[in-house]
């Protein structure tokens, strides 16, 4: 986990305390507030990787400081209430927190609650870095699933991933040889015609797509690039 601090917002000190003595054992950094806006401003200036949040507080309760959060960033919160009453679970999660927890708690089982809700967070982060997307375009290489104009469009794996390699690197060309080694891989020893016969059924597939602002580019004695306009 690159980023690993956490940022515990409560206005009662004991419990901010002891959860920053218990998460610190863990291995977690952790920075903490004890009222709504000096929450709001540790968030801008310590960009935790997660934020535990107390909703009864002075000055700025939980779910003004969730909802002033969510404006800006999809960082992971999990709140804290005294209060177990359905209607505050579901505005906790429609205000856009990740789970929720009553007072009293095992410390125990809210650091297993961090590790869990960071863990799917990292999972939806690399989904995020898998999947590309341009007018009328978008390349997941997570299920490998290519839409053109909104609608799925049948193709083989290596012209998805060809696809894909070269509009996460806009504007850049690469040569044949190149392109060989990064997308078929080190161990590939075919023609470098191969990715021209590649280059041509991509274009094929993607000649009728509507309000381009990009298009797969022939570098004549070079190689190819993905351009954006």
């Amino acid at each position: 986990m690159q980023n690993n601090k956490v940022l515990v917002v409560d206005d009662d000190a004991h419990i901010a305390e002891l959860i920053k003595l218990y998460f610190e054992k863990e291995g977690f950094t952790v920075a903490t507030a004890s009222n709504g806006r000096e929450a709001v401003e540790k968030f801008k200036s310590e960009s935790p990787a997660i934020i535990i949040l107390d909703v009864m507080m002075p000055e700025m309760d939980g779910w003004d400081v969730c909802r002033e959060i969510r404006k800006t960033s999809n960082v992971p919160i999990i709140m804290l209430t005294a209060k177990g009453e359905t209607f505050d679970k579901v505005l906790g999660l429609e205000l856009g927190a990740d789970d929720y927890m009553v007072k009293p708690f095992e410390t125990k089982e809210l650091i297993a609650r961090v590790k869990a809700v960071l863990r799917r967070s990292d999972t939806k982060d690399a989904d995020a870095a898998k999947e590309i997307n341009y007018n009328n375009l978008s390349i997941n290489l997570s299920n490998y699933e290519l839409k053109i104009n909104g609608k799925i469009t049948e193709i083989p794996p290596k012209e998805l991933e060809l696809l894909f390699f070269l509009a996460s690197n806009p504007n850049r060309v690469f040569t044949r040889e190149q392109l060989l080694e990064e997308v078929w891989g080190f161990d590939y020893f075919g023609d470098s015609r191969t990715v021209d016969v590649h280059i041509k059924r991509l274009r094929e597939k993607l000649e009728n797509v509507e309000d381009a602002n990009w298009q797969l580019k022939t570098v004549w004695g070079v190689g190819y690039k993905f351009e954006v306009r």
